[in-house]
């Protein structure tokens, strides 16, 4: 058996690592990190221009017509390389749920201006700090109009539209398609651990509202649209963590001290070997995800959620333990390790908390042996 991607793929992902660190690199993040801006709107360009954006969407719709693998292998080197684009929030959210529930009025509207990065999506889930449940949603859909406020929303300050979940009845909920340039939206920015990749408070007042799938049937397809998302990301959580441990390990090879590398010191090397064990199982539990993800397979569910906690640790543990090899310098803001740092928290949230899909892990997993 094959458990690695493909020569093209494998090509693929060698011309998306060259492309980022010229147009990526450390210094264009903290261009975006440092400034107004709240994307890297050149870059997206970019992105665009490499057929990127299109990759998953069929050529019907005007993408690039390839798959989710590759997808995937592109999500790797823009976590690595920590893009400052919103390309999560449109792709592997609201074009995803487009491309799963969408009609083809709304597909041949919608899909070719995001294949030409022409408009950027958001997906408004949350409402504030509470897991949002069919049972607890206060935005409401009726009549064509939502009412409500989303908090916080991923890129929702610059995206062009937004896949909502609303409440449509006691229990039941839906999803809807809302122009968030339209009237009856208000959208304010707010301030995450993360500011390269930006945020809003969405306000719903009475704003059109377009049905996207069967009604009452929201929840389910937001519960897919997920786990699909879960993988992807969990793919960006992993170029992140690996671009953490080479960082840590390039500099405990260059540091001396005390006549040695601190490489060389057992208590360094403890912690690259944690780091490197946590991102193989990381990388391990994602493969099997994107696997799963390129064939919609009955497994997707709990290739997900495993993918999701195991990426979600070792971001954080290969992110957290660079600033420690660094030693005192990692702690600075002239180093990059808080850029993975602030990335390796922001990711670990953005879809619902690891200690949400640890829940939902063990809950499929015991419905399958039940």
């Amino acid at each position: 058996m094959n458990f690695d991607f493909s020569p093209d793929q494998r090509s693929l992902r060698d011309q998306a690592r060259k492309f980022l660190a010229e147009h990526s690199s450390s210094a264009r993040v903290r261009r975006i990190l440092d400034g107004a801006a709240p994307f890297d709107a050149e870059l997206w360009r970019g992105m665009s221009e490499m057929g990127w954006v299109g990759t998953a969407i069929p050529e019907p719709y005007g993408g690039a017509g390839f798959g989710h693998l590759e997808l995937c292998v592109i999500a790797e080197e823009l976590g690595r390389s920590l893009a400052p684009t919103p390309f999560s929030s449109t792709i592997y959210l609201a074009g995803e749920a487009i491309l799963l529930a969408g009609s083809e009025a709304q597909k041949k509207k919608w899909l070719p201006r995001i294949a030409q990065a022409e408009a950027i999506g958001c997906f408004a889930l949350a409402e504030d700090a509470h897991v949002a449940t069919p049972a607890n949603l206060t935005t409401r859909a009726q009549g064509g109009r939502i009412m409500g406020t989303k908090l916080p929303v991923m890129d929702g300050d610059v995206a062009d539209f937004a896949v909502v979940l609303a409440s449509e009845s006691a229990g039941r909920a839906g999803l809807f398609l809302v122009d968030l340039k339209g009237a009856g939206v208000t959208r304010t920015p707010v301030t995450t651990v993360d500011p390269t990749r930006s945020h809003a408070r969405i306000v719903f007042d009475g704003a059109a509202a377009e049905p996207l799938g069967a009604p009452g049937a929201g929840w389910p397809l937001a519960e897919r649209l997920l786990d699909r998302a879960a993988v992807l990301v969990a793919f960006e959580q992993l170029g992140g963590a690996q671009a953490a441990l080479d960082m840590a390990r390039e500099y405990a090879l260059g540091r001396f001290a005390f006549g040695r590398q601190i490489a060389s010191f057992q208590a360094v090397k403890h912690k690259l070997a944690d780091m490197y064990v946590a991102v193989e199982l990381a990388r391990s539990n994602a493969y099997y995800g994107a696997w799963a993800l390129s064939k919609d397979a009955p497994e997707l569910p709990v290739a997900a959620a495993a993918a999701r906690v195991a990426a979600c640790e070792a971001y954080y543990q290969a992110a957290k333990e660079n600033i420690q090899v660094h030693g005192g310098m990692g702690f600075t803001w002239e180093f990059d390790c808080h850029l993975h740092y602030r990335r390796a928290k922001l990711t670990g949230l953005m879809l619902g908390s690891a200690r949400r899909w640890k829940d939902l892990l063990i809950a499929r997993l015991e419905a399958g042996a039940a």
